[in-house]
Order: C-alpha cells, then structure tokens, then sequence
C-alpha cells in the first residue's frame, strides 16, 4: 500500500508492505470557499461582535494590521487586500497603514519570502510592511501585568494604532489548544521578556497546555488577559483544509471570531481513533512549518494520544532550513548532556525560559512515551546529532522494522501531521 506524507513543498510517497494493517488518519471532507475573494468581503460586511470594517475605520486615523509569520500558510493574498482598500475607501491614506509580521522570537520574513507571505503585490507598493523584533527594547510599549505575574509589554506599533486587526490561520496547536487569535498578539508581537516568562516550564508542564484544549489552558488565559489590556481588536480567521483551500473565514472581534474559527475546525481537526498503535507514522505539515526542526516537535506531540507506550513514532520532516535558532541548538546540546529529566529539573528553577527551550521541552512528551525516528533530508550531519532522536534514511524500512520488532502489524498514518490530532477514544 502507498501513502502519501506532507514533506517540503510536495508529497513524500511511502510503499508500505501488504502484510502491514494501515490505518489512514486525515480530516473528514472539508467544504470549501468556492469564491474565495467574494467570502472576504462577506465576512467583513458580516461581523462576529462588532461593527463592520466599514464602519470600525471610519474616523481612524492610523491601523495596524498583523499578519503570522512564514511558518504559517495564512493566505494573506486573499486576506490583505480588501482589508486594505476598505481602509482607504473609509478615509484612511495609506501612509497611515502598516503592515505588521508576528514574528514572536522567529527570525524576520524579507526579501522573496515577505513578496510570498504578504502573496499581494499591490500590498507592499501600498503601505509599509514590516517585522516585529521582540528583542528591540524600544519597540515596545508596556500594557500591564498579568495575574500570573507576566509582564506584558507589545510592539508600540499595534498598541498606539487607533484601529488594531489581527489575520490569522486557526488550527491545533500543541501548548495553545489553537493558533490564531489572540496568539498573533502574544507571544506574535511581544517583547521577549513577555515570551520567556509564559512560555516557561511551569505553563509548559501544565496538563491543560495541549492540542485542542482551551478550557483551564494557562497559555490560553494568559493571552486572553493580554488581549483584554488593550482597546477592541478586530480579527480575520480562516481555516484550510489539506490541501491549504480556504474552508472557512470570518471577521470581527478577536476574542468572539476565534471561538466561532475554532468551533469550525474542532468537528474535522481532532479525529477520533478507537484503538492505540505500537507504530505510528506522521510528518511535519510540510511547507512552510518543516522548514526547521524546531517547528518538527508540533508533529511529534500532536501524534502521542494513539501511540502505545513503549511504541516507535516516525516522522517525515524536510527540514530545509536546518535545526532552528542558534538558542534552539543550544536547548538540544543540554538535552543531550543532561538526558529528559536533568533537561526538565534545570529548566523548573527559572522564572524566564531560555530562548526556544520550550520546544526542547515539548518534545519531552514523545521520548517519554517510545521511540522516535525522524526522516530528514535538509539536516547535517552535526544538526541530526543534537536531534536527541534515531535519524533513518528510509520510511517504509523503518515502519516495517518497527512493526515486526512490536509484533504487531496495525500502522497508523497520519499524512498532514499536526494540522490533524488523533484523540484516543475506546468503542
């Protein structure tokens, strides 16, 4: 039997052996958008808790519209542009509008690959697009702190626009429950100090930060406290099936057209397997979220609720542009020297969390439970050594091995990787 796993920018096809019993885990059929452009359009016109577009931007005189990073596949070209003309026909000149990337502590998006994530070019000739740099003193403002203790300061930029929007894709996401929303704010444009301090191991650790869940999520409700610090936020949500066409999108007040965002993907992102697996076979999403290793642990996580303990996970990831950040190597290295545990102890002292460690953190989950393997073809040979995992050059060889050394031939295959969450539920 051949399947197919998100891998780069196409498909990385599997022949898997007839004696092995595969079971295919994907979203059920989402409908689609036909007129995607006309749906913007009714949806701005159409508002979830607010007023429409038209009538928020009348008298405004400065918006700040945030936009995610490359490792999201947000279509900004369907998004950005009636956003923009409806500013302009509301009074606004364009000089008065800018463009913001959330890049959170990820690098910036320039040159080409701004020209592909913004995906208009008519938007960067129009008005400034720009990065968000969390390290930047300067570019933040404070705005509170909250009950938990976080200090939360934000890109000035979006704070003193008098109209603030946030776009943005809504799909599971392994410590926020979902993407989208309020996160395009915090961690998306805030200061670093912001980040480290709610991205620590104590929120990290909680039993409530995880795929798909938002009621009692820590880092759900410290984001909600954050958007709540500042004047209205407007949003623009979508939702994409598999094959990245818009299913979904919705405009209006950030915190009410996510739930509405998240509600729409919840019936067809968490799918429910009766029975766990001893081999489970996912990938990384492929473009733009395999592009680094770092962004590779989302798949991992995302597949451990039907994996059987002592069990061997496989992972397709390209990894085209290597490990991740500098910190991120660093985090793997003290992985490595310390084991999972140490790695756990050291990190619970401290109150801020060491740049990307999070994610070092994150993967802890999987190499608790069984084995990982990770097939990889855009790692080095020094970047596959700080992996903290089994490297192999072959998927359906490693599947096959894996299932006879179980004794057990049932595979499960998840070929979009964390855009699914397989959620284990007994008949």
């Amino acid at each position: 039997m051949q399947v197919e796993l998100s891998y780069g920018k196409g498909m990385l096809p599997v022949e898997l052996p007839d004696e092995l019993h595969v079971t295919v885990i994907r979203k059920p059929v989402m409908p689609l958008l036909s007129a995607t452009a006309g749906a913007v359009a009714s949806a701005l016109e159409q508002p979830v808790a607010s007023r429409t577009l038209q009538e928020e931007a009348k008298g405004a005189r400065s918006a700040c519209i945030l936009i995610c990073d490359i490792t999201r596949p947000v279509p900004n070209g369907l998004l950005l542009p009636p956003l923009i003309r409806t500013l302009l026909a509301a009074g606004m000149r364009s000089d008065q509008i800018v463009v913001l990337v959330a890049t959170g502590l990820h690098r910036p998006n320039e040159g080409a690959e701004l020209e592909e994530l913004v995906g208009d070019a008519w938007v960067l000739d129009t008005v400034r697009v720009e990065n968000h740099f969390a390290r930047n003193d300067a570019d933040h403002v404070p705005v509170g702190t909250t009950r938990a203790g976080t200090v939360v300061r934000l890109d000035r930029r979006f704070v003193e626009a008098e109209l603030k929007i946030v776009t943005g894709l809504v799909e599971p996401h392994f410590m926020a429950g979902y993407s989208g929303g309020r996160k395009v704010i915090a961690p998306g444009i805030a200061h670093a100090e912001t980040i480290t301090t709610f991205h620590n191991a104590r929120f990290m650790s909680h039993e409530r930060a995880e795929n798909c869940v938002l009621d009692g999520n820590p880092l759900h409700e410290e984001q909600l406290e954050i958007v709540h610090m500042l004047p209205p936020v407007l949003a623009v949500n979508t939702v994409i099936d598999e094959h990245r066409r818009m299913s979904f999108v919705n405009f209006g007040e950030v915190v009410a057209s996510h739930l509405q965002a998240v509600e729409f993907i919840r019936a067809y992102a968490q799918v429910p397997v009766w029975r766990r697996f001893k081999t489970v076979v996912t990938s990384a999403a492929g473009y733009p979220l395999d592009q680094t290793y770092y962004q590779t642990v989302k798949g991992m996580v995302a597949a451990i609720d039907i994996l059987e303990p002592g069990g061997n996970l496989i992972v397709a990831s390209e990894c085209s542009e290597g490990l991740g950040s500098d910190e991120y190597a660093q985090a793997q290295r003290r992985l490595l020297e310390l084991g999972p545990e140490g790695f756990f102890r050291d990190i619970s002292r401290k109150r801020h969390a060491d740049i990307d460690e999070w994610q070092t953190q994150m993967q802890l989950k999987p190499m608790r439970l069984g084995g990982i393997h990770l097939y990889a073809t855009g790692l080095k040979a020094a970047e596959r050594e700080l992996t903290g995992v089994r490297m192999t050059d072959c998927v359906a060889a490693t599947v096959k091995r894996c299932a006879r050394d179980v004794g057990d031939p049932h595979v499960a295959v998840i070929p979009e990787g964390p855009y699914v969450v397989p959620a284990f539920r007994p008949a």
